[in-house]
């Protein structure tokens, strides 16, 4: 017998959670791109290429790998 059930409330609080996380995101997303215009007078490169070297390490440094990569 299956306990978790597809109901109503099932699915509306995982679209809540799906819209705080997309929400959380958008605002992060428009906060650093306020911090790019104002250190870097909107030049992208400086700021992407140390957004990617940062996400590497926020992957990297609990397990010291890079498997959760490897999960996309």
């Amino acid at each position: 017998m299956r306990k978790n059930k597809l109901t109503l409330s099932y699915l509306a609080k995982n679209i809540f959670v799906v819209v705080g996380l997309v929400l959380i995101w958008r605002g992060i997303w428009y906060a650093l791109d306020s911090l790019d215009y104002l250190l870097f007078s909107g030049s992208h490169l400086w700021t992407a290429l140390g957004g990617i070297i940062i996400g590497l390490l926020i992957l990297y440094l609990p397990d010291k790998d890079l498997k959760e990569i490897e999960k996309l």
